[in-house]
């Protein structure tokens, strides 16, 4: 396996070239997919990580190139991507005459202009029979697709950049969704807030569940808020946690609040006469907001795989 291209989901598919077809790194090729021929950038793949790669077996099933493209390709590939943007707005002002509850996310065209798909989230079944029948009057030999997907299934498609500044987890490289849940949120000790804890999609940061493993490592050894320690500066209280850093804060005698490492401090039995202020960061004043916060969690329509 020497070339790869990135296709659904920006997974890396490895590629099947003939040997009559000569590859090079960042050209343009035709390939055969499950919904027809499709025109993707093929990349030429490391030794190194072809070699894990071919030991895997979670990789996908190679992709058969069928010839690089041309100018003329090339040529036909823009004009497709316009037809795109011109078939997505067709096909949503027949939504909006139908008075269908869906939201159209994108349109896709296969190179060999075969078949036409559209994305649609909806947060309940459409009957789209009537929308359906239009569509084949409006686009006349070609195999229509409207195909249902889940509001992280929208996201990782339409790609973008999460509130980390990275690029989002579920267009990179997050190949399956878990299940999430706001326990998840305040194991880890973050603020039960709609805009703290969720993403572009509307649900929870999908780095919640992969992130949790590290934080209940890191949270081993901690003593509780509110429980008394000794410190090398002397008794206190804990006031609060920084579980990847390792760092306790705590409230002195004294007044002042001083940091330590987990291993400098010892919990004890004591009556310290510290009062400190524990701010429940697992609470949230939900009457001010206008998301429950239970919508933040998954459900049937969060991801259908479907893409």
């Amino acid at each position: 396996m020497k070339f790869a291209v990135k296709y659904l989901k920006n997974t890396f598919y490895p590629l099947e070239v003939p040997e009559t077809i000569k590859l090079e790194d960042g050209q343009m090729v035709l390939v055969r997919t499950e919904k027809g021929e499709e025109a993707l950038k093929a990349f030429l793949v490391n030794s190194k990580v072809a070699e894990i790669w071919e030991n895997s077996p979670e990789k996908p099933a190679p992709l058969q190139v069928i010839r690089t493209l041309s100018q003329r390709d090339l040529q036909t590939l823009d004009d497709i991507k316009r037809e795109e943007v011109q078939s997505f707005f067709k096909c949503q002002a027949l939504v909006q005459q139908h008075k269908l509850n869906m939201n159209l996310v994108q349109c896709r065209i296969t190179f060999d202009r075969r078949k036409i798909t559209f994305y649609y989230t909806a947060p309940e079944r459409v009957d789209f029979r009537a929308l359906l029948k239009d569509l084949t009057q409006v686009f006349t030999r070609v195999r229509i697709d409207l195909r249902h997907i889940g509001v992280r299934d929208e996201t990782s498609i339409v790609e973008g950049t999460g509130i980390c500044g990275r690029p989002f987890c579920c267009s990179s490289f997050l190949r399956k969704f878990a299940t999430i849940n706001v326990k998840l949120a305040k194991d880890q000790g973050m603020p039960i807030a709609p805009g703290k804890i969720s993403g572009t999609c509307g649900r929870l940061l999908c780095c919640l569940t992969y992130e949790y493993s590290h934080y209940i490592d890191a949270a081993k050894g901690m003593p509780p808020v509110g429980s008394s320690v000794m410190t090398p500066d002397g008794l206190g209280k804990v006031c609060y946690l920084q579980f990847l850093s390792g760092k306790v804060a705590v409230k002195m005698e004294d007044g002042k609040v001083k940091e330590f490492l987990k291993s400098d401090i010892e919990m004890v039995d004591a009556d310290v006469n510290v009062e400190i202020d524990i701010q429940d960061i697992n609470s949230y004043d939900y009457e001010n907001e206008n998301i429950d916060i239970r919508q933040l969690e998954d459900d049937r329509n969060s991801s259908t795989g479907n893409v």
